[in-house]
């Protein structure tokens, strides 16, 4: 049976702001019949360099960072190209917009515009079955919820605080339902403002929620973490109800041969930058750590694998950006165990799927994650659900912009098993 209004008859875009006050992209997909989908493209502050990218004006408008032309790339050759074309050819739009670009980068549309676009298909597509995007997405398998990675400790490029450390999150592993988790992790979240208070810390928030205090270093962030915990009601370590998972972004340390600590102006080589997290293993209930390396540091992301990649999960974001070819490169050599997925990273929803295949095929766990600079767009939520990705990371349990990604997933957990 061949389905009505499945031509695509417009694709146009709008200017809109993320949750850094900088501009980026929505965009709108329309049928033939009048169905809509749309979808609005985030963007980071702590980025690999392997990233696709991200068009951007320049000049003084938004201090240089207006996509006027991302805007105008999107209203004339991507709605050109696409007019015409099937909403559920997902492949073959995506392959029209990368050729139409033809840059290995997506730099001359824009890896915000063609992401936004295939995006927006994809929800119209849904729309036009009458599905929700998980279940358009993975069908009858979708039906798990990821395991939330809170982020309730910022630092790094995300907080103007003393922590070089980006990121520290806590997994209600132990939890029966994402329901129960997400409810175990707001009750931690405040019972750690509760213990910043007391301790004469700061309690405001960084770029994704999650507090941004000045403390010594991460074994402090880690301590103070464990203490909410527990006086939360809770047990940290296998077996137990949580587990904490560090982004280090160590990428933004690498300084030549070495890395060094931007804040605490600390400076390791690879090998002692290994013993210590190695270390930190030993100490600390850590479930994953996030680039703990540089994404260039090939050999010592294999060494590091092979020294705890049996006692944690090391995860490529920075070293893999969401990208199946370097993806593969890193299974080749045995680098890391997990990959972080951003699609804003990779530029378009097929390739985003194909990187999740291959690190699933391997052995890798998937973690669908937001970005620093988010909107109250929630499709990672559904993407989660539909990949079915082990874990998901979308901030603290404050900000709208991630507070939107947790409700969904609610939502659809409400849907799943009511």
């Amino acid at each position: 049976m061949k389905l009505r209004g499945n031509k695509i008859a417009e694709v146009s875009a709008l200017e809109i702001i993320d949750s850094r006050g900088n501009p980026t992209l929505e965009v709108t997909v329309k049928t033939d019949c009048g169905i809509k989908g749309c979808a609005a493209v985030p963007s980071g502050a702590s980025t690999g360099k392997f990233e696709a990218c991200e068009l951007r004006d320049g000049g003084n408008r938004y201090m240089g960072k207006g996509v006027e032309n991302a805007v105008k790339n999107v209203n004339t050759e991507i709605d050109s190209i696409l007019n015409g074309e099937s909403v559920f050819a997902q492949d073959r739009l995506d392959t029209i917009m990368i050729n139409r670009d033809g840059t290995g980068n997506k730099s001359k549309l824009g890896a915000n515009a063609i992401l936004g676009a295939s995006l927006a298909a994809a929800k119209a597509a849904a729309k036009c079955i009458g599905q929700p995007l998980y279940r358009y997405i993975g069908g009858i398998t979708a039906s798990g919820l990821p395991v939330p990675m809170m982020n309730i400790l910022n630092g790094g490029a995300h907080a103007a605080n003393s922590l070089d450390v980006q990121e520290f999150m806590i997994l209600p592993m132990g939890a029966a339902s994402f329901a129960e988790g997400l409810r175990w992790c707001c009750e931690v979240y405040h019972t750690l403002k509760q213990v910043l208070k007391e301790k004469g810390l700061s309690t405001g928030v960084g770029d994704e929620g999650g507090f941004a205090p000045d403390l010594k270093d991460e074994e402090e962030a880690l301590n103070v973490i464990i203490e909410a915990i527990e006086r939360a009601g809770y047990r940290t370590g296998n077996g137990n109800e949580f587990m904490i998972s560090m982004d280090v972004a160590a990428s933004e340390w690498k300084n030549g041969n070495r890395y060094l600590l931007p804040k605490k102006k600390l400076e390791y080589t690879t090998e002692s930058l290994i013993a210590h997290w190695e270390e930190i293993v030993k100490q600390y209930p850590i479930y994953s750590i996030e680039d703990p390396l540089d994404e260039e540091d090939w050999e010592g992301w294999t060494a590091l694998t092979e020294k705890i990649g049996d006692q944690v999960i090391l995860v490529g974001d920075d070293l893999f950006v969401t990208n199946p070819e370097r993806l593969q490169h890193g299974i080749r050599v045995k680098a890391a165990n997990a990959i972080l997925i951003k699609p804003n990273q990779i530029g378009s929803l097929s390739e985003t799927a194909k990187a999740i295949r291959i690190a699933k095929e391997n052995g890798y766990k998937t973690i669908l994650s937001h970005r620093s600079g988010e909107t109250e767009d929630t499709t990672i939520a559904d993407l989660a659900v539909g990949f079915g990705t082990e874990l998901i990371k979308t901030g603290a349990p404050c900000r709208g912009e991630r507070t939107a990604k947790y409700n969904r997933l609610l939502r659809i957990e409400n849907e799943l098993y009511s």
